[in-house]
């Protein structure tokens, strides 16, 4: 039998498709940027830009020091599951919602605490009457809903 920490190791969205959103988002986007945000290694990341250049999802051009990364418009899935479906509407939900910060060490919110500003938005002096809900938030609604964005 499979160890429960094996098996909670999974995510929904993987490495390739966090990279084309947040090129999608910021196409001058540093390599350490993308690292860091997916919290991979830089020659994970370069491998993953190297697999989506060659698949023809993203286009790069040098631009002086940098590189400028164009995602390729009307293309669909690679898995025959997802059919003609084109990758772009994913990536458009990905790239609208906000990049989360690093989890707090303890049990997750739930409930009406999770409601109440953190304490760095306190100390900032933002108050809960500047709260507003994040594009995250929205779209799980809108998800749980079985709704289109």
């Amino acid at each position: 039998m499979e160890s429960v920490e094996a098996r909670s190791s999974w995510t929904f969205v993987t490495n390739h498709a966090r990279i084309l959103a947040m090129l999608l988002r910021n196409p001058e986007l540093r390599m350490r940027d993308m690292a860091d945000a997916c919290q991979i290694t830089e020659r994970a990341v370069r491998a993953v830009v190297t697999d989506l250049v060659s698949a023809g999802y993203l286009t790069r051009v040098r631009h002086g020091r940098r590189n400028h990364y164009q995602v390729t418009s009307g293309t669909v899935f690679r898995h025959p599951a997802e059919g003609p479906h084109e990758v772009a509407r994913l990536l458009e939900l990905l790239a609208d919602l906000q990049p989360a910060r690093p989890p707090r060490p303890g049990p997750p919110a739930h409930g009406p605490a999770a409601a109440r500003p953190s304490p760095d938005s306190q100390a900032a002096g933002q108050g809960e009457s500047q709260h507003r809900p994040t594009a995250t938030a929205a779209h799980r609604t809108v998800i749980e809903k079985g709704e289109r964005p």
